[in-house]
């Protein structure tokens, strides 16, 4: 599906710029937790220790590296099956969220805090080689999304809001850390 919103102009320099801009401040964050041994302190608002909450927001960035092929495939497909696939995955939002809680805390063993930081060196250096080779056609093009998954999924969101999402994601769990001495 092919959707262009306002003048459809793609701000290419902002999301790169986005992209590096969390890729420094997530290396801060580690050095400040290293610096304060807060590895293990819990967060604020989430069941996470720091350690865990830092690869939640390694994992925002993988993630879109799945998104952005399910969004190229889903995309050309009748919106029906876009939408319909959206509410067979918002309907198992409940066990989704344990999951997702699980699934970090275990991810969180292999990917600790000697590994996650090459990790997200990886993942954004990917985006970035991704974003520079998108159409612009490409970037508007969309999906229907499981809103009850995150809260910054919104019901359609194209190629575009997809390569803006982990920045949203990582600023919201940035301000859970509890890294200070």
């Amino acid at each position: 599906m092919l959707r262009v919103a306002n003048d459809g102009a793609i701000d290419r320099a902002g999301m790169t710029a986005d992209l590096e801009r969390a890729h420094a401040e997530f290396h801060r964050l580690l050095a400040d937790a290293e610096r304060t041994d807060a590895w293990n302190k819990p967060t604020q608002g989430t069941r996470w220790n720091n350690e865990q909450l830092l690869l939640h927001m390694v994992f925002g960035y993988m993630l879109v590296l799945r998104l952005l092929f399910l969004v190229r495939l889903v995309s050309r497909l009748p919106e029906a099956v876009s939408r319909v696939h959206a509410r067979i995955l918002n309907a198992a939002t409940t066990p989704f969220h344990p999951i997702n809680y699980y699934g970090s805390c275990a991810a969180a063993l292999y990917y600790n805090r000697r590994r996650m930081g090459a990790k997200l060196d990886r993942v954004i250096a990917s985006i970035n080689r991704k974003l520079a080779k998108e159409s612009d056609e490409a970037l508007h093009r969309g999906m229907h999304f499981p809103t009850g998954w995150d809260p910054f999924f919104t019901d359609y969101m194209t190629l575009e809001d997809v390569y803006r999402y982990p920045g949203k994601h990582f600023d919201f769990h940035a301000r859970q850390l509890t890294l200070d001495a």
